[in-house]
C-alpha cells in the first residue's frame, strides 16, 4: 500500500526511507522543524528513553574519496530517543548542541513509523522542509555561481 508521495510505503518504511526522512529532519532548521511539529498536532503523549544529550563525534574523510582513511576532526552532536504511547521509537541526532531540535527530530521520527499517519505527516512535515532545504540549496549555489571567476589559460603565440 502506498501513501502517493512518490512510493512511500504506508505499511512499513524501509531503511532508505526512514533515512531520507532523518536526514531532512537533521538538515532543516530548528525553527523549522518546530513549527511543522506543531502543525502535525494533535500529538501523542510521549516518554524519553534517552533524554537529549551532547556530545562529540569524530569525522572521518578519505583522501581523494577513496583513499586512506585519516581523522578529519570532531563534531558536537545532540541525540534524543523517545517512545510515544502507540510503541512506536524514534531517535534524533542533529549537529550542533540543539536538544529541542533532536527531541523533535525522534518524536517526529516515531509518529512517521505510524501508518495511520505516515501519508498526512509526510506531505505536511517533510515534504515541506525538503523544498525549503532545496531552495536553500539553490539560492546558495546561485549566490556561488555569481561570484565564481573562470580562469583560462591563453596560449602564447609564437611568432616565426
Amino acid at each position: 500500500m502506498t501513501s502517493g508521495t512518490g512510493g512511500e510505503t504506508a505499511s512499513s518504511p524501509d531503511s532508505a526511507q526512514r533515512q531520507s526522512w532523518l536526514s531532512i529532519l537533521a538538515q532543516a532548521s530548528s525553527e523549522n522543524v518546530a513549527d511543522a511539529l506543531h502543525a502535525a498536532a494533535p500529538l501523542p503523549s510521549y516518554t524519553l528513553l534517552r533524554a537529549p544529550e551532547c556530545g562529540m563525534v569524530m569525522l572521518r574523510g578519505r583522501a581523494g574519496g577513496s583513499g586512506r582513511r585519516f581523522n578529519l576532526g570532531e563534531a558536537t552532536v545532540t541525540r534524543c530517543s523517545v517512545k510515544v504511547d502507540g510503541g512506536a521509537v524514534g531517535h534524533g541526532y542533529v549537529l550542533g548542541r540543539n536538544p529541542l531540535h533532536a527531541e523533535h527530530t525522534a518524536l517526529l521520527d516515531a509518529l512517521l513509523q505510524d501508518p495511520a499517519r505516515h501519508a498526512e505527516l509526510w506531505s505536511a512535515v517533510i515534504a515541506p522542509l525538503a523544498e525549503t532545504r532545496s531552495a536553500e540549496k539553490g539560492s546558495k549555489a546561485r549566490k556561488t555561481a555569481a561570484t565564481r571567476v573562470d580562469f583560462f589559460t591563453m596560449v602564447r603565440g609564437e611568432s616565426e
